[in-house]
């Protein structure tokens, strides 16, 4: 087991002591908190938002999710939800939260969900850390390709040394990225067939090393510039996200001070992330969303503490205790209304929270 995963494991179980300890006291239980919190109100700046309570809340007898990892919205306006609970790994909810359909039983790491659209279609890519694959899928969980451990690289001496998080595809050209966040901490860059073109990164042992990562959890190509495309790749126990050119040449670190953001999202002209503080901060309820504009500042943290700069360097966020029923975000979906919606791990099997945008 590597370290990421050892780091993983002992979260998880301070977390799960915690939070027993902390059912007794009724503030603490993020469901109880929502429904009786109507006119919550989250963020800071031109980007705020009322909490939706309930929303998405199913029958956990015949659709549990155990972490609810990810989440992407397709071209209907369907928003799939990605779990590691193998009765249902993909719910798919309206907007209203509404269960459309379910599907998936064999994704028992399910943790990294990309959308890619193709010709006119879309498809989804599941990155299985238990599978030790990324898997592509049809929208109704048809499997259609799966990219195994990349021995093409020469890094890897076994499979087992592979453990992806997330990917992230090119638009331009259908090329695939995948993040070995939890194994060998390589980006490695496919073709849309699945076809190794090159690898870059490694394991950083030195936060100076702008090149390398201390787990590079998520990963995602910034069209912001459209003559100029990037990579966005997390680097998440340094606190910051590196820019890198599309071929994994390094160009910019924007540092993140106290956050672990799990993976950078486009939408318009902002960067969304959910974020958990750290494996040190003992408190169960760690989470909260950044947003950042196109010039790479905090502008809104809904959940957490007001983004404060000086001498342009953001000062280290922390988590608002006043509203706890952000627990562990692992990732944001921002609707095609603006919306906000919250997958969460490891917090008591909890279902997504949406958060709705104020004008």
């Amino acid at each position: 087991m590597n370290m990421n995963q050892l780091d993983r494991r002992n979260f998880l179980q301070k977390t799960a002591l915690t939070a027993l300890a902390g059912l007794a006291l009724p503030s603490l239980t993020p469901a109880k908190h929502i429904r009786s919190a109507e006119n919550v109100v989250l963020g800071h700046n031109s980007h705020r938002y009322r909490v939706v309570p309930n929303w998405g809340v199913l029958d956990a007898g015949k659709n549990p999710v155990n972490d609810c990892h990810e989440m992407v919205e397709d071209a209907k306006g369907r928003l799939f939800l990605l779990t590691n609970e193998t009765k249902n790994n993909v719910l798919i909810y309206d907007k209203s939260g509404k269960l459309l359909d379910s599907w998936g039983t064999t994704y028992p790491g399910a943790h990294g969900l990309t959308l890619v659209n193709e010709g006119g279609e879309q498809f989804l890519l599941i990155s299985d850390n238990t599978r030790r694959q990324v898997i592509k899928t049809d929208l109704k969980g048809r499997e259609l390709m799966k990219i195994d451990y990349p021995r093409e690289t020469g890094v890897y001496a076994h499979p087992g040394e592979f453990t992806p998080t997330e990917t992230a595809v090119n638009p331009a050209n259908g090329d695939i990225y995948v993040a070995d966040g939890y194994g060998a901490n390589y980006i490695t860059q496919y073709n849309s067939k699945g076809q190794y073109i090159r690898h870059f990164g490694g394991k950083s042992t030195d936060a100076a090393e702008k090149e390398k990562f201390d787990c590079c959890h998520g990963v995602l190509v910034d069209t912001r510039t459209p003559t100029n495309p990037t990579l966005l790749i997390t680097d998440r126990r340094h606190n910051c996200l590196k820019r890198f050119t599309l071929d994994g040449k390094y160009l910019a670190t924007i540092d993140l001070p106290g956050s672990y953001i799990c993976r950078p999202v486009l939408h318009g002209d902002y960067l969304f992330g959910a974020v958990f503080r750290s494996t040190s901060d003992a408190y169960p309820n760690s989470g909260y969303i950044q947003i950042l504009d196109k010039n790479n500042k905090v502008v809104s943290t809904p959940g957490g503490s007001a983004p404060l700069y000086e001498n342009g360097k953001l000062g280290e966020q922390r988590k608002d205790r006043a509203f706890m029923g952000l627990m562990h975000p692992h990732d944001v979906l921002v609707d095609s209304d603006e919306n906000l919606y919250i997958a969460q791990w490891a917090s008591q099997k909890t279902y997504p929270i949406k958060l709705e945008r104020i004008a």
